[in-house]
């Protein structure tokens, strides 16, 4: 079964039960690099294999950019 999230305001469809990693790899995110926002709250990486994705679920995702003064 389909299902549908919100990803930065746009409409994303995924299989139902897929875990944050998972979804965020097919959409051609490397997790490592970015931060999430799970349903209004930032969501610890520790936490990010047992979530699974939910129908309505919301996700705010920021890349992480390297810096430094030059």
């Amino acid at each position: 079964m389909t299902i549908n999230l919100k990803v930065n305001g746009e409409l994303k469809t995924c299989s139902e039960g897929r875990s944050l990693p998972d979804f965020l790899i097919q959409i051609g995110l490397n997790p490592r690099l970015i931060a999430v926002e799970y349903n209004g709250e930032i969501l610890h990486r520790q936490y990010w294999d047992s979530t699974q994705l939910q129908e309505g679920d919301r996700l705010e995702i920021v890349t992480i950019v390297g810096g430094g003064v030059s």
